[in-house]
């Protein structure tokens, strides 16, 4: 069980691979806010505003070997839990940056690390813990199946000692910015199988080597978020590339989505302090009529609620993540604290709009920005609608609504 007082510990490669080094929760926390501090609002509104990618702010996460801390110290990770990782991300949004831009450098290797073979985590694990080789693009979603995952059309062909893939998907974030890429298609048409969830296989696909059979086009969004659309044109992958057994991808990637969501759990909580901080800070400085504007209950007492509602999807979160590390696979946890995170952060991200007043859409003082992001996980990478009928259906028990 993590406590506050639990040490976290990392190797250090400037003092050799024996040694290591001793760190609190707090001291985490504390760390990754003071990496953050030298990444401030005009940083992160010059990127917006240029839709640019923030490299330095990447680089210096990876330099600290916090995109790394899930994986394990034999691969030149952290070694850390989910429940660290949840610390690094809620200091990051709260320091009114964007986690999103990195986060699936910390988690899209999940899906390699737990069902890939000696082989491919020994050949790629390493240099995606040294930031040698980003993976960040994972590739499920496709135009017309939606959430349906099982409906995907992007079909790999197995061929020989390879694999040729022909399809398309979308909302595909970060592809540019990747080396590597998680890859799920159809290796069994869906007409031929018992179960619509059979018949999907993994793959690791090295895009450096991709050439023209791959092709990426932006997406332009309300948010700077590097989505793209991917088509695959005989996209060859060989055989050795791919993770697991053939078929049974869907239960692979099922496997990475309850760490994902509690992580972006913990992003959505990240933003909600930040707006509460922002309210809260704002509303007793800000004097109309010769008065604070926090002075009134009108004001003071949104934001209040607000802190209370993220604070409680915290506790969830908290209690998710424990049981994960714990090895608990169920999705009731992660599914809820993404819900009530997400919730909680839009909340809080309304109540600052009101507060700032019309300052609040000013840019300069950053809420519209944060505003925008953090209306997406309300939405992705599962759609809150999808995670009220997982609750009441594998939790409450009531029938399928689907």
């Amino acid at each position: 069980m993590w406590r506050a007082d639990a040490t976290c510990t990392r190797p250090d490669t400037s003092q050799g691979p024996a040694a290591t080094v001793n760190i609190t929760r707090d001291q985490l926390a504390q760390a990754v806010r003071a990496l953050c501090a030298d990444f401030g609002h005009d940083y992160w509104q010059r990127a917006d505003e240029a839709r640019a990618y923030p490299h330095e702010f990447v680089d210096a996460l990876t330099d600290a070997g916090y995109l790394a801390c899930l994986i394990p110290q034999e691969f030149g990770g952290l070694g850390l839990g989910v429940r660290e990782a949840c610390v690094i991300l809620e200091e990051i949004n709260r320091s009114g940056a964007n986690s999103a831009a990195c986060h699936a450098q910390m988690y899209t290797m999940g899906t390699l690390l737990r069902h890939g073979s000696e082989e491919l985590k020994a050949r790629y694990l390493p240099s995606i813990a040294a930031g040698d080789l980003c993976l960040q693009a994972f590739a499920v979603t496709e135009p017309d199946a939606g959430s349906d995952t099982t409906r995907i059309r992007t079909f790999a062909e197995r061929k020989g000692d390879s694999y040729v893939v022909t399809g398309q998907k979308v909302f595909i974030s970060r592809v540019r910015q990747s080396d590597l890429m998680i890859l799920l298609a159809r290796t069994t048409p869906i007409d031929e199988v018992e179960k619509r969830t059979a018949g999907l296989s993994v793959f690791i696909v090295d895009l450096r080597e991709a050439g023209d059979s791959v092709r990426v086009n932006p997406i332009d969004t309300m948010i700077n978020h590097e989505s793209c659309e991917v088509f695959f044109d005989g996209l060859e992958v060989p055989a050795a590339n791919r993770i697991g057994e053939e078929g049974r991808g869907f239960r692979y990637i099922m496997s990475g989505m309850n760490a994902e969501r509690i992580l972006l759990a913990s992003e959505s909580i990240g933003d909600g302090l930040y707006f509460v901080d922002r309210a809260s800070d704002y509303a007793s400085a800000r004097k109309v009529f010769d008065r604070e504007i926090g002075t009134n209950q009108g004001v003071q007492f949104p934001i209040a609620d607000a802190y209370m509602d993220v604070r409680a999807a915290a506790a969830i979160r908290d209690e998710a993540a424990r049981e994960y590390d714990g090895g608990e696979v169920r999705g009731e946890g992660p599914n809820m604290a993404k819900y009530l995170a997400s919730r909680a952060a839009w909340k809080a991200a309304n109540v600052a709009m009101d507060t700032f007043g019309g300052w609040g859409m000013a840019t300069e003082y950053g809420v519209e920005r944060k505003f925008r992001e953090a209306r997406l996980y309300l939405v992705a990478p599962v759609a809150n609608n999808l995670v009220l009928s997982h609750v009441a259906t594998h939790v409450l028990g009531m029938p399928r609504s689907f």
